[in-house]
């Protein structure tokens, strides 16, 4: 678990006397601190600090304390939300409550009292990202091919149509390929099945090399991949294809003393701008390209 001096509390206080106190309380025990007069100064200084506690009183000029809460529940990155406020009426400290804040203590305070709040706000804080963090891994879990690392089917036709819509918006192509490994059966037929999940391993870091941060690929099933690009044009995705074929055909197979080579066979749609198609029609019009290229001898592209 995170050190004190690990742990950052935004003040956001627009009294200053008060926000001193706090302030000095908190770094005498170690926390590191940073100040912010109302909720859109504190907005402001959410991206660059990156706080674990928000410390807020509800009344201030500009954006209140519970308008600010209800903004950062909108955010990905949770933080943690303790209220301290002079306004004690119990419906408004129900409604802050349920609006997101995870403590309120009230105003005058004694200042044990709120570093106790603090330490133990900052320990579920803790719990929480671990909880996160952990979810996270799951997730990746789910969503990766534990052989290749790429992504599996299960999010990618959801992904292609967010790329559609952006293409489709900036007047930008999205190209998707298709591609599958020709004469793969015969591997596992005359080596055995580890040594064709070492050569679909590889296929896997051989498309990873080859595509850009902003693509993205998966192992469609067996041993047939899609990979999509973004940001590109007919040209680039045409170039890609031809640079990925040779990288493939050139690559030397090797797993206990055996040594392949193999090729691919390939097919690409190209979908964005005034394309009426969906994701799962581009991945459809791929796979008939790749059909296609198999009909006429293999290790080729085609395009549909």
């Amino acid at each position: 678990m995170a050190k004190n001096h690990e742990k950052r509390v935004l003040i956001v206080e627009d009294d200053p006397s008060i926000r001193a106190v706090i302030d000095e309380a908190l770094k005498q025990v170690g926390y590191l601190t940073e100040r912010a007069v109302d909720g859109k100064d504190a907005l402001a200084k959410m991206a660059t600090f990156l706080p674990n506690l928000v410390l807020t009183d509800h009344e201030m000029p500009d954006l209140t304390g519970l308008e600010m809460l209800r903004e950062l529940r909108t955010q990905q990155n949770y933080v943690t939300v303790l209220f301290v406020s002079g306004k004690t009426d119990p419906k408004l400290i129900a409604h802050i409550l349920r609006a997101g804040a995870d403590d309120f203590i009230a105003k005058p305070f004694k200042l044990d009292e709120l570093l106790a709040r603090v330490e133990v706000a900052m320990r579920v804080n803790e719990v929480h990202r671990e909880l996160l963090e952990a979810n996270q891994k799951l997730l990746e879990l789910v969503e990766h091919d534990d052989l290749t690392g790429l992504y599996n089917m299960r999010s990618m036709y959801e992904k292609i149509d967010l790329e559609i819509k952006r293409a489709r918006r900036f007047g930008r192509y999205v190209g998707c390929l298709m591609v599958d490994l020709d004469h793969f059966k015969q591997i596992n037929d005359q080596h055995d099945h580890l040594f064709g999940s070492h050569v679909i391993k590889v296929v896997g870091s051989l498309i990873r090399k080859a595509t850009r941060d902003v693509d993205f690929a998966a192992r469609y099933g067996g041993d047939e991949f899609l990979v999509v690009l973004t940001e590109t044009t007919p040209q680039g995705v045409q170039s890609f294809s031809e640079r990925l074929r040779t990288m493939i055909a050139a690559e030397t197979f090797q797993f206990n003393g055996k040594i392949v080579q193999l090729t691919a066979s390939m097919g690409y749609s190209i979908g964005g701008t005034s394309d009426p198609r969906d994701a799962r029609d581009l991945v459809r019009f791929a796979d008939r390209a790749l059909y296609k290229a198999k009909q006429a001898g293999r290790n080729r592209i085609e395009g549909e």
